[in-house]
């Protein structure tokens, strides 16, 4: 049974590494020793620019609320949070409500009420 339990726990040490590294990689956490900490750097602002690059696509509003300041702003949302939501769409809602909350983005209008018969209109 010791074998099984040295299994275990090199799987346990692996993902704690790995949560090391992705959260030095997403969340501006220290980086884990053995790892060169500009090539993390690095790696990190590249992740970051890809996400800002989706979430403006999705969220154009958003992208043009910030202005010339989308990529300290993401940057500045991205640090904020622990780590990405799960999924682009979700990144790119959670920044649009992040630069509400900060009076970058206003409450999108409410859509006109339609009356039942304008259906029939043309």
């Amino acid at each position: 049974m010791t074998h099984g339990h040295d299994v275990g726990e090199a799987r346990r040490r692996l993902a704690e590494a790995q949560g090391r590294v992705v959260a030095a990689l997403v969340a501006g956490a220290a980086v884990p020793e053995g790892f060169d900490p500009e090539r993390m750097r690095v790696q990190a602002a590249s992740l970051v620019a890809k996400r800002r690059s989706v979430v403006a696509r999705l969220r154009p509003d958003a992208a043009a609320a910030a202005g010339p300041d989308l990529a300290a702003e993401f940057a500045a949302y991205a640090r904020s949070r622990e780590e990405p939501p799960p999924g682009y769409r979700a990144d790119a809602d959670d920044f649009a409500a992040w630069l509400r909350e900060r009076g970058r983005l206003r409450d999108p209008a409410p859509e006109p009420r339609r009356r039942w018969w304008s259906r029939f209109l043309r």
